[in-house]
């Protein structure tokens, strides 16, 4: 298991969204805005920067009321 969540590449944190159930509702400016119905707030990802940076990853799994051990498995599994 990774001790931190430096180089998850893009396309795998899309892949994770997608399976936390959250569509892409829109492309604004170089950022993907991604929702879904149990969020207070939407999940924002910069889509030229890859791969993404520690604390954006932190900042949407708070979003989602993911843990990071939580996320960790994913990519295990995954």
């Amino acid at each position: 298991m990774t001790k931190n969540l430096k180089n998850i590449p893009l396309k795998t944190f899309r892949k994770f969204l997608i399976h936390c159930d959250l569509k892409k509702i829109r492309i604004s400016g170089g950022h993907e805005i991604w929702s879904g119905n149990h969020l207070k707030r939407p999940i924002v990802l910069q889509s030229h920067i890859d791969p993404i940076p520690e604390f954006i990853i932190r900042n949407n799994l708070r979003i989602l009321t993911i843990s990071p051990e939580e996320f960790k498995k994913y990519l295990e599994n995954n």
